[in-house]
């Protein structure tokens, strides 16, 4: 039975750690969900071979002294790997060992299982692990034709054991201690230990664990008597048939963190790490190679006491378990004596050896996260092979029994744990003590909508993401979206290909998810932000109602504004902006008062000031803002030159006054500016230039009326806009003096960033926005608000934000011709679209971050606690990398393989270079060194994979080709084909 919290509180939990993420590739397992499944269902992921060196069903029959026993644990596409994922040239993965890489795809899964973005992370993130010796060196230096020159240093650093861990911190961007650990087999849990030293003496915060053994060909080895490998490729350990183990490769990585943090963090907790412990057996022991009795069990007794433990609440034992004749006997000896006397059988043993074989410097971690799936299922799987006990094992009167089939872990009622033990050749033995996850009480369910967003660096792996999303969901429809929302937007890396969906439950993801397919998604990029305000017209009861309920800024933003307005008002703007909506007669009221000129024009500007605060807390900081008439004002305000409290004064005696002018009416007419100023007369005036045939007129209500019907004869079809009243005409002009007079008695101040006039059409300079004439002329004078769209689009690509109701801007930001590249969006929906304002809100969101725009995931919760969840890792899009050996040293001069992808298409797509030599020398070298078939002009060796070694082979190949005296910092000024080039024709002598 798993404690809970309240449990826990009672004993000292302070030593203690969290397992909150994994990842592992093994034998017949490409991930730990399919680990788990062979482990419950008894497989054994051992690949046999035939004479013809291929996979065959049958075992091979038993070896004689000094053969090689052709059997292997293999792990799928060992051989393949996802460059671009890792921003390497296809020459550098080529180069770096399978081992490497491997593990560092295991990294970044284990990291994302555990809801983690290293870049997002305040915290320093250590790695502590280890891998094997392979021969990739040996086959890189045979061939080292196919590798564009590369030194023996750049070899010695892509296939290195030491450089493993530092080049995981280095790929991942973690700034916590990256060490590597080497104590043969036990190396990878030797480093969990490590792992948890580090975390208890807070030199880091998260520390990733484990180890790797890759060998890409597979490394078979010879039997010998009473060597470590098993005769027929079979692993029996404790079985009295057990005549060794057999090899395989495999990765694994845990993710620790100390136990408080990760409650405190909200994360999933798969397991608790109570106490480790490493020995050596030192020279008390017959042989380098041998193990002791007396080693083994001191590491037990110190890890249990570390986790303060009694032995007999042990129930379970992963054991190392190699299957030898010597090994097992030793270890069952050593777990006897340091369980002591306790009731006879009573603990299972098992070995995950019998079903992956022994995987080196990933044994140790293999077995730890067996253990930790077994605790988190609740479940014991089954130790393969095993019939009749070995007689040198006394199991009758011991502690322990092998568990031979899958059971429930049953305990009595007590908490589940579990010791994992791994023991390396040469005396270096470790141990660890696990305990079940606590339960914890989960993230509150609602139909709050929430926001998914999901990347990759190619649309292929986006696709990808998407499906397996998706997928997921279907199988755990009982996962929290909120949760699944905060782990996807803080866990996980933003790259350049984006999709986002948006839904209040599970189905409605799903519709979005679904919908997605096929779509060419957005590339993201770096863009600003226009916060554009509109004017008096798209106002109604309701609007930000969700927003208000939900979001904490845009409440408090709405609050501070209804408090500066009740004792001006007489009543509070809250009962028009959001009456109970069960309440017919408050609703009504609302309604009459909504359409009120005053009350109008002040709920669109409250509304717009709420929602700018919101996009603030969100992240999204604007660039430079625009206003259309009354959305000035929130321009100004947002802008630095006026106080909230002074700006709703302003709004307030500005909508008075148009209130009192005589019945006006406003006229959108789509025509040009130049064709409609000869219609008018009388008292009619262009109020608004919204675009090149965007006009709007203002005046008397019976001019307006006579326009329209003559416009209606000429086969123009205009529209009476929702504003009751003629601002920007002649009939203001009686009362500018008064608005002059209380401007001035308000604090103006400077703008503070870009505001664009929808007057003048450009910026607002510091002595324009401090004077009253200014905002006098702006209440009287035509709108040019197609003008300064013009001045803004003529910017770099930016994303154009509506800013409060409706979405008239972002039409006419849309319909305008310059519009270009640059996006609009609208963040409420308009009066009539039934979809809720906050589903809205998210959806533009996930439209701005899709583009490129930085969000911040804590502002858009609003403070609601989240929990990070496992979710599908990234789908790596994997191609082949390897170099192959010479089959032997009498075929050394037969051709050896080097296998690289063909180029990505985007690569391929370059547009061709000029016919000049220095560029084409230039070009060529680039691309060798890197491995691709072509550059571009402009494509950065840098951002395509290149490294300071890889530069110096570059200026190595064009020195004896131009006369300029190349450096290599040279190709760090100039890191594009055209910059190099003229850089080189720039120095050449005259």
């Amino acid at each position: 039975m798993s404690a809970s919290l309240d449990v826990m509180e009672e004993e000292d939990r302070s030593a203690h750690l969290a397992v909150v993420g994994l990842a592992c590739r093994l034998p017949g397992a490409a991930n730990a969900a399919e680990f788990w499944s062979n482990l419950a269902g008894g497989v054994e992921s051992i690949t046999f071979f035939g004479p013809d060196g291929q996979p065959c069903a049958e075992p091979p029959t038993e070896r004689a002294v000094g053969e090689e026993v052709p059997a292997f644990g293999l792990v799928t596409d060992a051989d393949r790997f996802d460059a671009q994922a890792f921003g390497m040239s296809p020459q550098e993965a080529l180069m770096l060992d399978p081992q490497h890489r491997v593990f560092l795809e295991c990294a970044r899964e284990a990291l994302e299982d555990a809801g983690y973005d290293p870049a997002r992370y305040r915290g320093a993130i250590g790695i502590y692990a280890g891998g094997s010796e392979t021969d990739y060196l040996s086959a890189l230096r045979a061939r080292r034709d196919l590798l564009a020159g590369a030194s023996d240093w750049q070899l010695r650093l892509a296939t290195g054991v030491d450089f493993l861990t530092s080049r995981v911190a280095y790929k991942l961007g973690l700034r916590g201690p990256a060490v590597t650990v080497q104590t043969a087999c036990s190396t990878s849990l030797v480093a969990i230990h490590l792992a948890a030293q580090a975390l208890l003496a807070g030199d880091c915060d998260i520390a990733l664990a484990g180890g790797a053994s890759v060998h890409v060909p597979p490394r078979f080895g010879h039997y010998s008597e009473g060597g470590p490998l098993s005769p027929d490729g079979r692993c029996r350990a404790f079985d009295a048939r057990a005549q060794g183990t057999v090899g395989s490769n495999g990765a694994g990585i845990v993710v620790l963190k100390r136990l408080a943090d990760a409650l405190e963090d909200g994360d999933t907790i798969r397991a608790i790490l109570r106490g480790t412990a490493v020995n050596n057996d030192a020279a008390g022991k017959i042989g380098f190679t041998a193990p002791s009795v007396e080693g083994q069990s001191r590491v037990i007794e110190t890890a249990l006491h570390a986790a303060g433990v009694d032995p007999a609440s042990i129930s379970y034992l992963e054991a190392h378990g190699t299957g030898t004749r010597l090994g097992d006997p030793i270890e069952v000896a050593a777990l006897t004596k340091a369980f002591g006397a306790r009731e006879p059988r009573s603990c299972w043993l098992g070995s995950v050896k019998t079903n992956i074989g022994h995987t080196d410097a990933a044994a140790g971690v293999a077995g730890f996260i067996k253990t930790v799936l077994a605790l988190e299922h609740r479940k014991l799987p089954p130790s393969l092979n095993f019939e009749r006990p070995n007689p040198e094992i006394d199991f009758e009167h011991g502690p322990f029994r092998v568990n031979t089939e899958l059971r429930d872990w049953d305990t009595g009622g007590h908490p589940r744990r579990a010791g994992v033990s791994s023991l390396g050749i040469g005396g270096t033995n470790a141990h660890a003590v696990l305990e079940e996850a606590p339960i914890l009480r989960g993230s509150e369910r609602s139909r709050a909508p929430q926001l998914m967003v999901l990347s990759a660096h190619g649309p292929a792996s986006l696709a990808r993401a998407v499906e397996r999303l998706g997928g997921h969901l279907r199988a755990h429809p009982e996962v929290e979206l909120g949760d699944v929302a905060w782990t996807l937007q803080m866990g996980r890396a933003a790259h350049k290909h984006r999709a986002f969906a948006v839904g209040e439950d599970t189905p409605d993801v799903l519709r979005a998810l679904s919908e997605q397919e096929g779509i060419a998604q957005r590339e993201a990029g770096e863009r600003q932000v226009v916060f554009m305000f509109p004017g008096h017209g798209g106002q109604h009861v309701g609007m930000g109602r969700e927003l208000y309920g939900s979001q904490p800024a845009f409440r408090e933003a709405v609050d501070a504004c209804r408090a500066h307005l009740t004792p001006l008002l007489g009543f509070d703007l809250g009962t028009v902006l959001h009456p109970d909506p069960t309440d017919a007669a408050a609703l009504e009221q609302a309604s009459a008062r909504m359409g009120e000129f005053v009350t109008g024009q002040l709920s669109v500007f409250v509304i717009e000031y709420a929602v700018a605060r919101l996009w603030k807390r969100w992240g999204v900081q604007p660039a430079a803002v625009v206003g259309h008439s009354l959305g000035a004002y929130a321009a100004a305000t947002v802008a630095g030159v006026f106080r909230l409290e002074d700006a709703l004064r302003l709004v307030l005696e500005r909508s008075r006054i148009l209130a009192s002018l005589p019945a006006g009416a406003m006229l959108a007419v789509p025509l040009p500016e130049s064709e409609l100023a000869p219609l008018l007369h009388g008292g009619l005036a262009l109020a608004a230039v919204n675009g090149p045939a965007q006009c709007a007129v203002s005046g008397p209500v019976a001019e307006i009326e006579a326009l329209q019907a003559r416009l209606m004869e000429r086969g123009v079809e205009s529209k009476l806009l929702r504003i009751p009243g003629a601002g920007h005409s002649p009939l203001v002009e009686p009362s500018l003096a008064a608005f002059t007079a209380c401007v001035q008695r308000v604090e103006r101040r400077p703008p503070q960033l870009p505001w664009i006039s929808d007057r003048t059409g450009v910026a607002v300079t510091a002595e324009e926005a401090v004077d009253p004439a200014y905002w006098a002329a702006h209440l009287r004078h035509t709108v040019r608000f197609g003008d300064a769209l013009n001045t803004l689009f003529a910017g770099p690509p930016a994303v154009f934000l509506e800013v409060g109701p409706g979405r008239t801007l972002a039409t006419l930001a849309r319909q305008n011709p310059a519009a270009g590249p640059h996006l609009t969006v609208a963040t409420l929906p308009h009066p009539s679209d039934n979809t809720s304002d906050a589903v809205s809100a998210l959806t533009v969101a996930g439209r701005l971050w899709s583009a490129g725009v930085a969000i911040s995931w804590q502002g858009l919760h609003g403070g609601v606690a989240r929990r990070r969840v496992p979710l599908p890792t990234y789908p790596f899009e994997r191609q082949r990398y390897l170099v192959e050996a010479p089959a032997s040293a009498a075929t050394v001069a037969s051709p050896a393989t080097a296998v690289l992808p063909p180029p990505e298409p985007e690569l391929m797509e370059v547009p061709e270079l000029p016919e000049d030599e220095v560029v084409r020398r230039v070009a060529t070298a680039f691309a060798e060194v890197l491995g691709l078939a072509r550059v571009g002009l402009h494509d950065n060796f840098f951002a395509l994979g290149g490294d300071s070694l890889m530069a110096a082979q570059v200026i190595a190949r064009l020195r004896p080709h131009v006369a300029t005296p190349l450096k290599v910092k040279a190709l760090f000024r100039a890191p594009t084909v055209a910059r190099l080039t003229r850089f080189i024709a720039e120095s050449s002598p005259a």
